[in-house]
């Protein structure tokens, strides 16, 4: 990718990356002025902050948090110091990405706070489980598949929307490999109604990725989707590209992160 570079006397080094590529450019009467296209632009005349040439560019900034670059760590969450909000998006050496969207953040004491969702595809593939959380549920008593759905019974004595809720994903395990959990479809409704002896799910099991559940009696979990879980993501170190839309003049103090020790 091309870029033109911005070099700053004062501080004796290369301070910015543009994506407008000029045919010529030229400084003169306190002006900068760039030829593209056989055109003729005077930059640095208006309020509208990363237009060249009639395209609307954004801001954007990457670097790295490397503190403790020996140990695995969880990024849970983002704090901006300036007067906006900045989208991020979050890649480590262990886990794929988690991101933040410009509008998930709250302003707290003149500090931005988001905390970090999860990249992760839903439903989840199975190179993800290790860094996912599967919820148990437990064994069925009856199966009953319609076209396009399942009714999962359950005895009452398993205690069914605590925790999992319309929505997540539904997973069995089955022989003769228990250590990898299918996916069976995705939650769109749960039934407790104890004295009429009514405890059960309805899975949609129409999406993309299902199998058919094996047997009545398969044990069950469930997992949540990525944005819900906000378990942060994982690494010894954590590239961050934070991204700006705006038009007008912003200004960015401190990026950070909260950080801890993950123990396996």
């Amino acid at each position: 990718m091309e870029y033109t570079l911005t070099y700053s006397e004062e501080v004796q080094g290369w301070v910015s990356f543009y994506s407008y590529i000029p045919d010529f450019m030229i400084g003169m009467n306190n002006y900068f002025y760039t030829f593209n296209g056989g055109n003729l632009y005077r930059h640095n005349t208006n309020a509208v902050r990363n237009n060249f040439y009639g395209v609307q560019y954004n801001s954007s900034i990457k670097s790295v948090l490397n503190e403790a670059v020996l140990d695995n760590k969880l990024f849970k969450t983002v704090a901006i110091q300036g007067d906006d909000v900045w989208a991020a998006t979050l890649i480590t050496d262990i886990q794929d990405s988690g991101f933040v969207q410009a509008s998930w953040y709250e302003n707290k004491e003149q500090v931005y706070f988001a905390f970090i969702r999860n990249s992760g595809t839903s439903p989840a593939n199975p190179s993800e489980y290790a860094l996912r959380s599967l919820g148990g549920i437990g064994r069925s008593n009856v199966v009953n598949i319609t076209p396009g759905n399942a009714f999962v019974y359950f005895d009452n004595a398993i205690s069914l929307g605590s925790i999992m809720s319309v929505g997540d994903y539904l997973y069995f395990a089955a022989p003769p490999n228990f250590n990898t959990p299918i996916l069976a479809g995705q939650l769109i409704n749960i039934v407790q109604n104890y004295p009429l002896s009514q405890n059960y799910i309805q899975i949609n099991t129409a999406i993309p990725g299902t199998s058919p559940i094996l047997g009545q009696t398969p044990y069950f979990l469930y997992m949540k989707n990525s944005v819900a879980e906000s378990h942060g993501v994982l690494g010894h170190y954590c590239v961050f590209t934070l991204t700006n839309t705006n038009s007008s003049k912003v200004e960015l103090f401190q990026f950070q992160s909260e950080v801890m020790k993950s123990y396996p």
